[in-house]
């Protein structure tokens, strides 16, 4: 019986790892993707070894949705430039179409010489995918989960909404609320069917879900329009919310759309007053929608 060779330990050792491996050579080819890689992303090594990884695979962007595949802002393949070891938050897409956050580290691969020969990154979800599995369950044992995008439903956006209300009516801090509206819905499902229509939603909310923070809520409000609560105070960090979250959007995929097309989102941005109630937060919220949609696709609105 022949003994193993050496590369084949290496690539088990690899293949046992809890981090995602993948390997890249001096043109950023891939020449390598361990198991853990595969169960994150959903690509299988067949289908990237031998890709780049910006032609369509992961295509990490950054929190506000801005491509980090060009040659100046790529972690890993500046470090196949000058050696050295980078560290990011991304997020990258995952086979089904939305984006989910990961944390990379891209290191250099040299010679015996010494010489550069290509990089490795690895890189594990920055989700808290145990705690967002354990809310998940919570909200469909209270009947408060939405089954298509496995967000909360309007039951657990009204128990969310008091609490924060309350809190601020008590002097606590404030918040911001944000509706967003998945733009041309209609046109989606006339287009492509439902199937393809109800895909989209599953993959923004996804996205959505991926891209929030520890203090954000995310539920589906109904239909094609999501809402975010979150735990900023000013006008400007609640643009940047938005920002985030839309950047995060246009870069989710869906399987059926024409390649090319890009999902965007309108929002209606407002900032809780003392003087709030549910009704009149969501009304504020609503009415800054609607002047954002009036003003074209893809837009964000702060109402007063």
């Amino acid at each position: 019986m022949p003994e193993p060779r050496a590369d084949d330990f290496g690539r088990a050792v690899l293949d046992q790892l809890g981090e995602a491996v993948y390997v890249v050579d001096r043109s950023s080819r891939i020449v390598y993707w361990n198991a853990q890689a595969e169960a994150l992303t959903g690509f299988t090594a067949e289908l990237a070894v031998g890709r780049w990884c910006g032609d369509g695979l992961l295509n990490h962007v950054d929190e506000l949705g801005r491509p980090m595949c060009g040659p100046t802002v790529c972690p890993l393949r500046l470090t196949t430039l000058d050696g050295e070891t980078r560290r990011a938050r991304v997020f990258a897409h995952h086979s089904a179409g939305h984006l989910t956050p990961v944390q990379v580290t891209a290191s250099a691969l040299r010679d015996a010489d010494g010489t550069i020969v290509g990089a490795v990154e690895t890189f594990h979800d920055d989700s808290d995918a145990v705690a967002s599995a354990v809310r998940i369950r919570e909200l469909q044992d209270q009947a408060r989960l939405d089954p298509l995008t496995r967000l909360g439903n309007r039951h657990h956006l009204e128990d969310r909404l008091a609490t924060r209300l309350a809190g601020l009516h008590r002097g606590r801090a404030g918040f911001g609320l944000l509706l967003l509206d998945l733009d041309g819905f209609k046109s989606i499902n006339d287009t492509y069917g439902h199937l393809v229509g109800d895909e989209c939603l599953r993959a923004v909310g996804a996205s959505l879900a991926a891209g929030s923070r520890v203090d954000e809520d995310v539920v589906r409000y109904g239909g094609d329009e999501f809402l975010v609560l979150t735990s900023v105070e000013d006008a400007d960090a609640l643009r940047g919310v938005a920002a985030r979250l839309a950047g995060l959007v246009h870069h989710t995929r869906v399987h059926g759309l024409t390649e090319g097309r890009h999902l965007t989102v309108s929002g209606g941005a407002v900032l809780a007053r003392p003087d709030d109630d549910e009704d009149s937060l969501l009304a504020r919220a609503d009415e800054a929608l609607y002047t954002a949609k009036r003003s074209g696709r893809g837009r964000v609105h702060l109402g007063v």
